[in-house]
């Protein structure tokens, strides 16, 4: 009978009792001896495995970008990235699979957090996490909820992955528990539709996410009185401010090495034969598939700093007008039509009012100075004597160079060419002023009036400034030309259609005489107005609800679901002062994949563009996008998707370290004009003492370039990173200690015989 005593050992915070006999204790005794004799050999092994991701700028032996953390002296070494963009265009659809890589090149467990872009109109449906073999498929939960699901599987030492919308068009990608060297791949895919304008089609691939100014407070100050007896006091009533905090992220200087490539292919089969097809900004190869689809290729990887736009158009005798088709969901179907009005000839000229905003703010230094002051200044030479016009310019502060609209004189044009060609980039982007001071409308005629808003769009501020134009735009029409390499799509695109007017893209120099004499048929022609949709089936579900007024070469879109397509969609609408009328009979209609989302996705934008001129309150708003999120499976500012393996891989004692990926400025931003930073500094140098006082939202002056960052060659399949050598001279010392006791007791027992 063996007698027992217990043992006490203190680990991690708790002291844990065991029972052992006592004929095993001179084993344990022994045991506890060569443990101790191992110890040296062992410890090192064990720190190096639950080492933290922090380093210094000396212990690097390669190139990397290091990101500066609240210890002094103390850096994380910035997760790589590879990007892969695959894109199938068929017919009026694109199907996207956006494919990030993330390499943890430290020593420690790292969360990886990214921000990119996506197209304003995309519907975010998938996500998927890769670890080595094992592929772990998303859900779509209520943000809340998915945050919840996340923290949780954060500190519980699993991988996770949750993607967010932060903004209409930025999203972010949380990746948690990447082990040490590990790398790990998110799959994450959209539907949008292809977009068709004078004649070409177009997509247009966003791939970073610039900074955007985050405007001063100049809220009114609102006071209510408390009186008693005659006196009191006034307090200020306040009012939560409900848009997303701006998202801060760690900027590449201009002077650093390159990193988080990007490779991107694009499979075309638009349906009929294509003619003028060609990348905007970026160097592709394209071939010849079966028919007359093409392969589009980036030569090379593309650094992710500009916009990937793809255009093409139909062979000249095939140019469609009209563009029908379905999907067949469940017991649903859903309906995707294109409808291109006729082109009259131009109406005779009437005087109008046209008043030019600039955006000359920090974020327009480079070239998207260059571009705005060459279209701004080719309008000015388009204006007739008949036109009345104003230019007023801004960054923080606002110039309205005349007091109100003039005449067209060839004096008055001049004087504002001069004044035009003399502006400078530099300081914030206060958008809101500017546009309360165009929308100001002093003579209340029932004539024409435009407003031309040049600008980049990076303000944090969005929603004030659509719910401005919403409220103020009276007899306005707002036309949006967005300037620069990576604009703020969102914008500029929801301006213009709750302002009731059009938009352009600007992205290089080359394109501002095209871009702008398109801009200026549709102001010098007549919209076609009071547009109708009808369908003969009943029980239409129809985006958008309120059909918008068209202009020169720009098709209606709309989406519809209905129980079956059939019958026929009728169009209507007021082309100058000619009635117009088209009809489309339904069971013509081509198959085409992702109607469904996409009809989802505009059915949400209705939503919200509703909430915003006030139809619907914003409970309404929300309770309506929640449910068609969650039923189609999108990703909202309501939704968000959200990945959980199962396994822990991180122990809980091992510590985990955030670590943002830094992001490239848009190509052509002058970084000093934006920052007013030094563009690199020395490692062991502090904050830098120049900086402005504009409130950049985005801009993180933090990476650091210790030396050349190694790109990242490809996107490199995943591998689940394991301490392999501490693993294994755990097991051979349970082993040897193992056989030791076992020889202890055998001799044990021959003594006892004996």
């Amino acid at each position: 009978m063996h007698t027992a005593i217990t043992v006490s050992h203190q680990g991690t915070g708790e002291i844990f009792s065991s029972v052992l006999p006592v004929s095993l204790v001179r084993e344990c005794n022994f045991a506890s001896a060569l443990g101790v004799i191992l110890a040296p050999a062992f410890t090192p092994l064990q720190a190096r495995a639950e080492t933290s991701a922090f380093v210094s700028p000396n212990e690097m032996e390669s190139g990397s970008l290091l990101m500066q953390t609240e210890q002094a002296g103390q850096y994380v070494e910035a997760p790589r990235l590879a990007t892969d963009v695959d894109i199938t265009v068929s017919g009026p659809t694109a199907r996207a699979r956006l494919t990030q890589a993330f390499e943890n090149p430290t020593d420690g467990w790292v969360e990886a957090l990214y921000v990119f872009p996506l197209p304003e109109d995309s519907a975010v449906h998938s996500l998927k996490l890769i670890i080595g073999n094992r592929v772990v498929v998303a859900d779509i939960k209520g943000k809340q909820a998915a945050r919840a699901i996340y923290e949780k599987a954060r500190s519980e030492g699993k991988k996770t992955a949750l993607v967010e919308q932060q903004r209409f068009n930025v999203f972010t990608n949380a990746v948690a528990n990447i082990g040490p060297h590990e790398k790990v791949v998110v799959q994450i895919e959209y539907q949008q539709a292809v977009r068709l304008a004078d004649n070409r089609f177009s997509l247009r691939v966003p791939l970073v996410v610039a900074p955007r100014y985050n405007p001063q407070d100049k809220a009114a100050i609102d006071q209510r009185a408390k009186l008693n007896g005659g006196w009191g006091q006034s307090a200020a009533s306040t009012t939560q401010n409900t848009q997303a905090a701006p998202i801060d992220t760690a900027l590449i200087g201009p002077d650093s090495a390159r990193t988080n490539p990007v490779t991107l292919a694009i499979k075309l089969d638009a349906g009929f034969r294509v003619d003028g097809l060609k990348s905007l900004y970026h160097p592709v190869k394209i071939d010849r598939l079966n028919g007359d689809a093409r392969q589009i290729t980036l030569q090379g990887d593309a650094i992710a700093d500009r916009d990937f736009v793809l255009e093409w158009s139909a062979a000249a005798s095939n140019t469609p007008t009209v563009g029908l088709f379905r999907e067949r969901v469940g017991k649903e179907d859903f309906v995707l039509a294109y409808v291109t009005p006729p082109v009259l000839a131009p109406a005779r000229k009437t005087g109008r009012e046209i008043v030019f905003v600039i955006d000359n703010s920090g974020s327009m230094g480079g070239t998207s100075m260059v571009q705005a002051k060459a279209s701004l200044d080719y309008a000015l030479s388009r204006l007739e004597p008949n036109d009345h016009f104003n230019v007023i310019r801004f960054d923080d502060t606002m110039t309205k160079f005349f007091p109100d609209s003039v005449a067209a004189t060839g004096e008055n044009v001049a004087a504002a060419r001069s004044f035009v060609g003399q502006l400078e980039a530099a300081g914030g982007t206060e958008m809101l002023p500017p546009l309360h001071a165009a929308l100001d409308d002093s003579h209340q005629s029932k004539g024409l009036r435009q407003i031309v808003f040049l600008t980049d769009g990076e303000v944090s501020n969005e929603l004030e400034l659509l719910d401005t134009i919403a409220a103020r735009r009276g007899r306005s029409r707002i036309f949006m030309v967005g300037i620069g390499s990576a604009p703020n799509s969102y914008l500029v695109n929801r301006a213009a259609e709750l302002g009731r007017g059009s938009f352009a893209h600007i992205g290089s120099a080359a394109e501002v005489d095209e871009r702008m004499r398109a801009l200026f048929d549709k102001l010098e022609n007549p919209a076609v107005t009071d547009i109708r949709a009808a369908f003969t089936e009943k029980n239409v579900s129809l985006t958008p609800t309120l059909l918008p007024d068209l202009y020169r070469g720009e098709p209606l879109v709309i989406a519809a679901r209905m129980g079956k397509a059939t019958g026929e969609l009728t169009v209507s609408g007021m082309v100058g002062d000619h009635p117009w009328t088209v009809t489309l009979p339904l069971d013509q209609a081509s198959h085409a994949e992702g109607i469904s989302k996409i009809w989802a996705r505009r059915k949400i934008d209705d939503a919200e563009v509703a909430a915003t001129l006030g139809e619907i309150n914003q409970d309404a708003a929300d309770a309506r996008i929640l449910r068609l999120a969650l039923d189609h499976h999108l990703v909202t500012r309501l939704t968000s998707l959200i990945a959980v393996d199962v396994t822990p891989s991180r122990a809980a004692n091992i510590p985990l370290t955030k670590a943002d990926i830094p992001l490239h400025l848009p190509a052509g931003w002058d970084y000093r004009t934006l920052l007013g930073i030094s563009a690199t500094r020395d490692a062991n140098a502090g904050q830098p003492t120049d900086s402005e006082n504009a409130d950049w939202s985005g801009v993180d002056s933090k990476a650091e370039e210790i030396a050349p960052t190694l790109p990242v060659p490809s996107l490199p399949l995943p591998q689940t990173a394991t301490p392999a050598t501490l693993l294994m001279l755990q097991g051979l010392l349970a082993v040897l200690i193992g056989a030791l006791l076992f020889w202890f007791t055998r001799r044990e027992k021959a003594g006892s015989h004996e």
